[in-house]
C-alpha cells in the first residue's frame, strides 16, 4: 500500500492504495466519485473515461501510481452546475436513453473540442469511435458534439 495525493476536480485528495489499482476503482471505491462507469474493465468500451490533464484516458487500465502530479477531471469536475457545453447539447439533443456510457461519451467529446474546438465529422467519428453506446445514439452524439463546437465558438 501506498498514499497518493491526487489532484482530482479542482481537490488535492489522498488515497492509500495498492500502487497497481486502476484510477477507476480509487475514483468509485475510495473516493466516492461513481459518475466514472466500468464497463468492460479492458478499455475498450470508454464507460471508465476521466481526463489526465487534457487528455481522455480509459481510467479501468490506469493505475494509480502512473498519475503523478497530473490533475484529474472525472464528469463531476467538468461543470459544477452540468452546464458545459458538452452536457448542454446532450440534454438538447437528447442523447441519452439508458445513460449507463454517457459520462464517458461527455469525457471524451469534450476532450476532443479542448484539442479541436472545430472538428471534422471524420474527426469526430475517430475520436469517439472507442465510446461504446449498447443504445445507439451515435448520430445524435456527432450531432451533439457539433452544436457543442459551435457554442463554444461563441462563448
Amino acid at each position: 500500500m501506498a498514499t497518493y495525493s491526487l489532484k482530482i476536480n479542482g481537490k488535492v485528495l489522498q488515497v492509500n492504495v495498492d500502487p497497481a489499482t486502476p484510477m477507476l476503482w480509487v475514483l468509485r471505491d475510495h473516493l466516492n466519485l461513481v459518475g466514472t462507469k466500468y464497463g468492460c474493465g479492458i478499455a475498450q468500451c470508454g464507460a471508465c473515461t476521466i481526463h489526465l490533464g487534457e487528455v481522455a484516458m480509459r481510467s479501468c487500465q490506469l493505475p494509480v501510481s502512473a498519475v503523478g502530479e497530473q490533475t484529474i477531471t472525472t464528469i463531476e469536475g467538468l461543470s459544477e452546475k452540468g452546464d458545459h457545453p458538452v452536457q448542454q447539447a446532450w440534454l438538447e439533443h437528447d442523447v441519452a436513453q439508458c445513460g449507463y456510457c454517457q459520462a464517458g461519451q461527455i469525457m471524451n467529446a469534450s476532450a476532443l473540442l479542448k484539442s479541436n474546438p472545430n472538428p471534422t465529422d471524420e474527426e469526430i467519428e475517430t475520436t469517439m469511435n472507442g465510446n461504446i453506446c449498447r443504445c445507439a445514439t451515435y448520430l445524435r452524439i456527432k450531432t451533439a458534439i457539433k452544436t457543442a463546437a459551435k457554442s463554444t465558438k461563441t462563448a
